[in-house]
């Protein structure tokens, strides 16, 4: 008794099996469509969610170099008006130290403290002429150090150098 085994194609037919083909060919599209999600993902995540990411860490950096700048304009008035000799120079240093990170990160060593990152000046008080009051100034240029690269044409036209200052009457 001989047994004929005729063959059986891998593909079905329409005619053969109409539900099985749709299935054979659903999955041959599915498999397609894999590959442009990924490209569609990789896309969306490159030009969309990362700027937006970028933005916003370089925005947090913004706020706090200017909680920085804002504290060491404070501390340096306060030590213009503990120290009676050299206020100007301790008034300086102590600034100087409260920004550290922001002085290092724009290459400054050993600030000036005529010109740059930290101004300390003895001036006339503005609510009383007659009386003598030191004002400190701290700045930072984020247009010329931007904490990521390329951030600072996106927030150029909303920020000059920023800066903070304090006034104590002596």
């Amino acid at each position: 008794m001989k047994i004929a085994i005729s063959p059986v194609s891998a593909t079905p037919t329409s005619s053969a099996n109409p539900a099985g083909a749709k299935r054979v060919m659903a999955g041959i599209g599915r498999s397609r469509q894999q590959g442009v999600v990924a490209i569609e993902f990789a896309l969306i995540f490159l030009f969309g969610l990362l700027p937006l990411l970028l933005l916003m860490i370089s925005g947090v950096l913004i706020f706090a170099a200017k909680q920085s700048l804002t504290l060491a304009a404070d501390n340096g008035a306060r030590a213009a008006l503990q120290y009676s000799a050299n206020r100007e120079v301790t008034a300086c240093q102590v600034a100087a130290q409260s920004m550290q990170w922001l002085l290092t990160f724009s290459g400054v060593t050993a600030p000036d403290c005529t010109d740059g990152p930290i101004v300390v000046t003895t001036i006339a008080c503005p609510a009383n002429a007659s009386l003598s009051c030191v004002q400190v100034v701290t700045s930072f240029d984020y247009k010329t150090y931007p904490f990521i690269p390329g951030t600072q044409t996106v927030y150029g036209w909303v920020l000059g150098p920023i800066s903070s200052t304090a006034i104590v009457q002596l």
